[in-house]
């Protein structure tokens, strides 16, 4: 396996994502960065961060709408995705092991881990819409 070069780039796009738990898009995460390091180039943080999630460092999320979001916490947990701001949360909820299983013996093949998305509209969004 080939090995990468340390970079500081990237320790400081893997330190801002566990420093954060609001599952940031590629551009927030830029922002953040050149607090530090102000020559960064955006390119360099998506190769980063494409880097990051290929190797399971971090987790890339795809939420059906909008930008790609990263997740520097790579434990098994769901999200809760508002359909009103397109906040991304996590659930503090047990993971189903038991659903791998299941759609194991479905598709006839070797699961080891899902991903499941949960959507609706938050508590500050329906506040929001009550007042």
């Amino acid at each position: 396996m080939k090995t990468r070069k340390h970079s500081r780039q990237r320790d400081a796009v893997m330190n801002c994502l566990m420093a954060r738990h609001d599952h940031p898009t590629a551009d927030a995460v830029y922002l953040s960065v050149r607090e530090e390091f102000p020559n960064v180039s955006l390119g360099t943080v998506y190769r980063n961060l494409n880097l990051l999630a290929d190797s399971g460092e971090i987790r890339r999320l795809n939420c059906g709408h909008g930008p790609e979001r990263f997740d520097g916490d790579t434990h098994p947990h769901y999200h809760f995705i508002c359909r009103e701001c397109g906040q991304v949360t996590d659930l503090p909820m047990d993971v189903l092991e038991q659903m791998n299983a299941e759609a194991q013996e479905c598709c006839g093949g070797q699961i080891d881990n899902h991903i499941t998305y949960f959507y609706g509209v938050c508590r500050e969004c329906l506040d929001k819409a009550k007042e």
